[in-house]
């Protein structure tokens, strides 16, 4: 069996292995620097640059960018510096991206971006307070296949109004001045085209950030193609008064910033569904239900929606990991304090312990509460998920996967048959078998009573004094008394036949000892202890569990007859025999006994008389 699963495993990773080596040729090292500026110190601040900033960064992170630098509000020094660091990662990186959003003007035909700092009382302390364009173009100079600039700084400039002219014929114009690049591969792309401004927005984001944001990083689409969808969209939403404009020029090659997926090798197969593979190892892997099986896809799937995804679930597994953790510190804790209990420790060191207990409890709680927060998250996520891939008009009975999600029949067989076929399948099954190693997912244990239910409820059913056992996670025939008598202390309903998350949320509520104590035979209850019963002298301990005074035996006098007390020695004497003595035989009277002979003291004592009669004595 050992054997079967370790093949199986390999092979798993062995696939992953050429997958990662086999990656498309169009595999390029793409960097990108984000530069947003609101918090002016001389002139009022934007509102909404470092939200543009941060939108455009996101995107950037989500396409799979290797770099993407994001600063906000840097003054001239700071972003002197950046552009430096920056122009170290352009120089083997295939696409080269800035973007910057804030103020900028143009003075004398040059463009200029004006840092959080400058002051600009005059026209000439542009060329100490801010930063010209080229000084942005030389920063993504060594990029090979594309240099892209993105500006969304054509906003109405107040420096513009407010500074001197030291020179009548130096030329400061509105907006940015048009551009024509010198170097090969490169795109200047202005919010607004050249002498006019830009909207900010009524939102967060201006209009020029938000097209960009919809369609600059779609996977295969030109970068030209995708600018010209900006600008329709960004004409349409400002009533045609904005109209970005790019500057440059590529050659006759699609050049997008996210690759297309790759395309079927036989024409004659339709093409598969890109996103479909991604799936099929996302629900692998939760079937599989453990970190390392998340772990694995994440490093295959490093980025997009199924990354996401993965995470989320990651998520799940390391809170369902932190709760068990604080369910078994809380355990020991719990042992540990009872355990001082019963052997009656100082109160110094039995309130050390009691606190250790509360804070291991406050804290599984807390895990708890996390572990259903994660629960949730990812709960919600694989009901998107679903959503999104099945449509709502046409969905199919809903059945139960391995990982407990509800997939309807379509989305369960969405994936054309030859991509499915029966073997793989078989296969898929086989490495969920040889793969699950670690415990069932969450959601299939939700019916079933849990083992770490059961221990809650058993440590609290002990600090409330209903269960003298230990916590060991079993629901015995000692667990179910001990909630009965919980029940019948607490004035409660509980099923005593399992143990619930209702009762362990009733039992905590309970600060104190709700169960009286119970000692064994010899102690008796002494607050939260036994203590041992001892008796006086003179008393003994009875099966009542009370002390009872020995009762001595005290000598009986017994009423002997007066012959006995008269002659002693009559005692002696062999039990008496009948004797009938016919009187025509023998004489008889006063003093003679049957055989006509004259009575002693002694026969006349015992019972012979002068008659001869059936005697009850000794007489011959």
């Amino acid at each position: 069996m050992n054997t079967h699963r370790f093949l199986k495993l390999r092979k798993i990773f062995l696939a992953a292995a050429l997958l990662l080596m086999c990656q498309p040729a169009w595999a390029e090292k793409r960097v990108a620097l984000v530069l947003g500026n609101s918090a002016y110190q001389n002139v009022a601040q934007l509102p909404n640059p470092v939200n543009d900033g941060a939108i455009i960064a996101a995107k950037l992170k989500e396409a799979g960018f290797d770099v993407v630098d994001s600063r906000h509000d840097l003054p001239a020094a700071e972003t002197r510096r950046a552009l430096r660091d920056f122009a170290d990662r352009s120089r083997d990186a295939d696409i080269a991206v800035v973007y910057y959003a804030g103020h900028g003007m143009e003075v004398d035909g040059t463009n200029y971006l004006i840092p959080v700092d400058a002051k600009l009382e005059r026209d000439t302390d542009v060329y100490d307070e801010a930063f010209s364009l080229d000084r942005v173009l030389l920063a993504i100079e060594p990029a090979k296949r594309l240099r892209l600039v993105i500006l969304d700084a054509c906003r109405d400039n107040p420096f513009s109004k407010s500074m001197k002219r030291t020179l009548a014929s130096r030329a400061i114009g509105q907006g940015l001045a048009k551009v024509e690049p010198t170097s090969p591969n490169m795109l200047i792309a202005y919010s607004a085209k050249a002498g006019s401004t830009a909207a900010d927005g009524d939102g967060k984001n201006s209009p020029f950030t938000v097209a960009l944001s919809k369609y600059l990083t779609t996977p295969g689409l030109d970068v030209r193609r995708a600018f010209g969808f900006v600008r329709d969209d960004v004409l349409k939403n400002t009533s045609n008064r904005q109209e970005p404009f790019v500057y440059g020029s590529l050659g006759g090659e699609d050049v997008p910033l996210v690759p297309a997926p790759a395309k079927a090798a036989a024409p004659s197969t339709p093409a598969p569904n890109p996103q479909a593979e991604m799936r099929r190892d996302y629900e692998l892997a939760l079937q599989v239900g453990n970190k390392d099986a998340m772990s694995a896809f994440l490093a295959q799937y490093p980025d997009g929606f199924y990354a996401s995804l993965a995470k989320i679930q990651l998520g799940k597994l390391s809170a369902e990991e932190a709760r068990l953790a604080a369910t078994e510190k809380a355990r020991l804790a719990e042992q540990e304090r009872a355990r001082l209990a019963a052997e009656g420790t100082q109160k110094t060191q039995l309130k050390a312990a009691e606190a250790d207990a509360k804070a291991a409890e406050q804290a599984r709680i807390a895990a708890e509460k996390a572990k259903q927060v994660a629960q949730e998250k990812a709960a919600e996520a694989e009901r998107k998920r679903v959503a999104t891939e099945t449509p709502a008009t046409d969905k199919g009975p809903e059945i139960i996967t391995a990982a407990g999600n509800p997939v309807s029949d379509r989305a369960a067989a969405s994936t054309p048959a030859a991509e499915k076929p029966q073997g793989e399948k078989a296969e898929k099954a086989a490495n969920v078998a040889a793969l699950s190693s670690g415990p069932p997912p969450a959601e299939l244990t939700k019916p079933v009573q849990t083992a770490d239910v059961t221990k809650s409820v058993q440590i609290e059913l002990r600090r409330v004094g209903c269960l003298s056992g230990d916590a060991d996670g079993q629901w015995n025939a000692a667990s179910q008394r001990s909630m009965a008598l919980f029940n019948r202390n607490a004035k409660t309903k509980f099923n005593v036949k399992v143990a619930s998350v209702d009762a362990l949320d009733a039992i905590k509520l309970k600060s104190a000892r709700v169960c009286p104590l119970v000692c064994q035979h010899g102690f008796e209850a002494d607050g939260d202890h036994c203590s041992k019963i001892v008796c006086e002298e003179g008393s003994f301990l009875n099966d009542d569990n009370e002390c009872e005074k020995r009762s001595t035996k005290k000598p009986v006098a017994k009423r002997d007859r007066p012959e006995a007390r008269q002659f002693p020695e009559a005692r002696q004497f062999p039990a008496p025999r009948q004797i009938i003595v016919r009187r025509s035989q023998t004489p008889t009277g006063p003093g003679l006994g049957s055989d006509g002979r004259s009575l002693t003291g002694h026969e006349r004592a015992v019972g012979c008389n002068s008659y001869g009669a059936i005697m009850s004595g000794v007489c011959p």
